[in-house]
């Protein structure tokens, strides 16, 4: 029989105050100058962590690092095409070479090509699986190797409402990929788990950036699909901050396998009427 917990304010105080500070950490942040990805960075190096920008865009990385370095953190930019294999191998060669280690990985490069399932060119279902899948999984297996070697590690996936919720039209590629997002992390979840690796998801409904402008510049739509939201409004980035945070600390160390929805009560729903 374990011994009992003992409850001494003191160092449960103590405790608490470290449990979301990520002093020491180093984060790795796929499509980190993304409309997500870059409040992302500057989130995480705000709690303490030093931060790699990972994206395709090198002059918007370098402006998101420069960020992250005006918070008294260490950052570098890394162009890294993530779904080609040798590109995820030396962005994590990079920065184990000039960090020592990973603490953190987040997984934002995605897309969308939005057409009906029967006309769905087979050149756009690879180029979404590529990323959204293939991307994100050479991120998680080559950042978890050094995670496995290290014996800790957090990796953050992130997955959408619509990995488990479908629309009635043009979302088969996205809306597949997403799905399987949940699933990698569930398993990456089961397999590393016993080396002291946590692997989580997060699933957002939509999120104001420049990315879903085109959503929301059609108003008729844009108020159907917020009716659908019993917060009553769209996500903003900073949405997102609070359970990054606790996912990438220790808060979360007892956490692993989960898809957790940001979504404003999304989900509570069946359909948009």
């Amino acid at each position: 029989m374990e011994k009992a917990y003992a409850i001494e304010p003191e160092k449960v105080s103590e405790q608490v105050k470290r449990m979301y500070d990520l002093t020491g950490k180093v984060a790795v942040v796929t499509g980190g100058a993304g409309g997500l990805g870059g409040p992302t960075c500057v989130a995480l190096a705000s709690a303490g962590a030093d931060v790699v920008v990972v994206d395709m865009n090198p002059e918007k990385s370098e402006k998101i690092a420069e960020q992250v370095k005006s918070l008294g953190r260490k950052s570098m930019a890394i162009q890294v095409d993530v779904t080609k294999e040798e590109d995820v191998k030396s962005m994590v060669k990079k920065v184990v070479d000039e960090f020592k280690k990973v603490d953190i990985l987040i997984t934002y490069a995605g897309m969308n090509i939005p057409k009906p399932a029967e006309e769905y060119p087979l050149e756009d279902w690879n180029k979404v699986m590529s990323l959204n899948v293939t991307g994100m999984f050479l991120c998680c297996r080559e950042v978890g190797k050094v995670m496995i070697n290290q014996k800790s590690g957090k990796i953050i996936n992130v997955s959408s409402v619509r990995s488990a919720f479908a629309l009635p039209r043009n979302y088969l590629g996205y809306c597949t990929s997403k799905g399987a997002v949940n699933m990698i992390t569930k398993q990456l979840a089961c397999e590393w788990g016993k080396f002291n690796v946590n692997v989580n998801a997060i699933a957002p409904t939509v999120i104001e950036t420049p990315l879903t402008r085109h959503i929301l510049e059609n108003k008729d739509f844009a108020e159907k699909f917020k009716r659908g939201i019993p917060l009553g409004r769209w996500g903003r980035p900073d949405d997102l901050f609070g359970t990054l945070i606790y996912l990438a600390s220790d808060a979360s160390n007892f956490i692993t396998g989960q898809i957790i929805f940001i979504d404003g009560g999304t989900t509570t729903f069946d359909s948009i009427d």
